[in-house]
């Protein structure tokens, strides 16, 4: 792998203001800010869009009696039911350091340090992730935190920083409680537990106090831009619009059922058709059917179900791909089944005795009956790269699809730590079902990307984030710097490595999943690489964040503009640059 040059940051300093503890071992760091009254505007009215109320939290002295009672139950599971907190589930474990929970900043202009930023940057850069409102009063597992996106607004060089809550049903609903309330994947590892949960939950429910119609989820996962509007996504609710402002703000619109035509969830990665503007999508569930696959058309309405009754058991199926033709379905061994914790298990497991396939499904399909599954052993995933439609050199019809092959699926929850991925080629023979595979690389890489003008049809490069050599026990994976791989490299099978340019930041330094944005969108013929890579990145030692862009077509992945933010961003998920013609058209 080609080293680069360490980028050292900068440090400066932050004012903490106080010390939230849930427990005597659990201290969070939260950065002081100066909050004025953060109001909304006016904002197109959909139909079907739920609106979203203004409150303050209460007080524990305010609470209704009721909500008093429902708070010493939930204590007393915690303290009677609850097993021993395993590290993947012990918040004063899994939030502390740069995991912690800040809280929200309005717009704040910021410092660039090093360089300049293109002109072609002009637009927004937004990522999303975990960050609970309130210290958990329980089990908590990462991925439950509620949603919180970091922006930067960028305009004629200039850049102003944003963090803002998705404000979710269960957002509102929780801070109006004071504490936690909705059941997390956290406190799903046993019957016992899970049972006291969702039965005081539906007490909530029956009491009047919580609108189970509204939805549960956290909206924490990814982004997506579609139909004009911008989404907040996480797979266990519906969408959440959300608005850019001029100066950097983002506005929650609401929740977004496409007048009541998609109902429950919907994958946090739907894949958009750069050419026609189409999104594709499913939701998986817990039973029959376990994923229905829809899509959306290019000005964002909904299009019918296509139920996937030929998925046999639950598949936790995280992501999909698309070519011109099909829409590519993954049904792997990792599932989330409620029946599982009767078995003793746990609500999400690992099936060793399932064989992973690939479904190809004509993307305007009306029904599966044309639906064709291909075993590929041992391919488990949770991020497609891309997939596109062949020939190959006899003219038989071939899809080919990247992907990082995560190689420890049983690691999933408890020790994400142990995961490893390695970055793989796989070819279908649609004729004759013979699936080859080629590997691309070996490194542990993940949250991959490509130039997104290409989704869909065939490209040359992945950029991709590099795991921690030297993760913590059972925290998520930091990411210590970028790969940027060539999948048409006649390199041979011994090597496995297709790597052709790499930047790591440097000690105690990591960063979130890269996004690519061309530096010419409108000119068609630009290079694939020609644009610019950008991430958020957290010194551990100085205790800065950074904004970076990074030159894709240098060989060291070149950072042309380092950008210090106002406070800490904390290691998330996924992302999206919107330029500024989009941001004018958005609804």
């Amino acid at each position: 792998m080609a080293m680069s040059t360490p980028f050292m940051h900068t440090p400066f300093s932050y004012t903490l203001s106080k010390n939230i503890k849930s427990r005597p071992t659990f201290i969070v760091s939260v950065i002081k800010i100066h909050e004025g009254t953060h109001e909304t505007p006016k904002t197109r009215n959909w139909p079907n869009q739920q609106k979203i109320p203004t409150m303050k939290p209460k007080k524990s002295s305010e609470l209704p009696l009721l909500e008093k009672i429902f708070n010493t139950l939930d204590k007393a599971i915690i303290k009677f039911v609850d097993p021993p907190l395993h590290l993947s589930v012990d918040p004063s474990y899994i939030l502390s350091d740069n995991y912690a929970p800040v809280a929200e900043l309005s717009p704040t202009e910021c410092k660039i340090v090093h360089g300049s930023i293109p002109k072609c940057l002009d637009g927004v850069y937004i990522r999303n992730g975990p960050n609970p409102q309130f210290v958990p009063n329980g089990p908590h597992h990462y991925l439950d935190g509620d949603g919180m996106v970091h922006s930067i607004r960028i305009s004629q060089g200039q850049a102003t920083f944003c963090s803002r809550y998705v404000k979710t049903n269960k957002y509102f609903f929780e801070r109006q409680a004071g504490s936690c309330v909705v059941p997390k994947i956290g406190g799903m590892q046993s019957l016992g537990p899970f049972i006291a949960r969702v039965a005081l939950f539906f007490a909530r429910i029956i009491s009047g106090k919580y609108d189970i119609g509204k939805g549960i989820g956290v909206a924490n996962t990814n982004l997506a831009f579609f139909g004009g509007s911008l989404y907040a996504l996480c797979e266990s609710d519906l969408p959440y619009a959300l608005k850019v402002q001029e100066n950097g703000d983002i506005i929650t619109l609401g929740q977004h059922d496409f007048n009541g035509k998609l109902s429950l969830n919907m994958t946090a990665h739907p894949k958009i058709d750069p050419q026609t503007k189409e999104a594709f999508a499913f939701r998986y569930w817990s039973i029959h059917p376990f994923l229905t696959y829809f899509r959306f058309d290019a000005n964002g309405n909904k299009q019918p179900d296509v139920p996937i009754f030929s998925m046999k058991t639950p598949s936790l199926t995280h992501d999909i791909a698309i070519t011109k033709k099909y829409a590519v379905i993954f049904d792997s061994q990792l599932g989330a089944n409620p029946m599982n914790l009767i078995r003793g298990g746990q609500f999400v497991s690992v099936d060793a005795a399932k064989v992973p396939r690939i479904g190809l499904l004509p993307r305007y399909a009306r029904d599966e009956s044309d639906m064709k599954w291909f075993e590929v052993p041992g391919f488990n995933i949770f991020h497609v790269v891309n997939a596109w439609d062949e020939m190959d050199e006899d003219g038989n019809e071939v899809v080919t699809l990247v992907a990082p092959n995560i190689l420890t699926m049983e690691h999933f929850f408890e020790r994400m730590d142990l995961i490893q991925a390695s970055m793989e080629k796989v070819t279908i023979q649609i004729g004759t079902g013979v699936v080859s595979r080629q590997t691309l690389s070996t490194d542990n890489l993940e949250l991959p990307v490509i130039n997104p003008a290409y989704a869909s049809k065939k490209n040359k490069y992945i950029y991709a984030g590099i795991c921690d050599k030297a993760p913590s026990k059972s925290r998520m994976l930091r990411i210590i710097g970028v790969s940027k791989l060539d999948t048409s490299s006649e390199k041979s099978m011994e090597q496995n490595d297709h790597t052709v340019a790499c930047r790591l930041y440097g000690d105690s330094c990591y960063g979130s999943e890269p996004f690519f944005v061309a530096r010419d969108t409108g000119n068609l013929s630009s290079e694939e690489d020609d644009g610019y890579l950008v991430s958020y990145v957290h010194n551990e030692t100085s205790g800065e964040s950074s904004f970076l862009v990074m030159d894709a077509q240098s060989p060291t992945l070149e950072i042309v503009a380092a950008v210090k933010l106002p406070h800490r961003v904390p290691y998330g998920l996924h992302g999206i640059f919107i330029k500024e013609r989009d941001l004018d058209q958005m609804l």
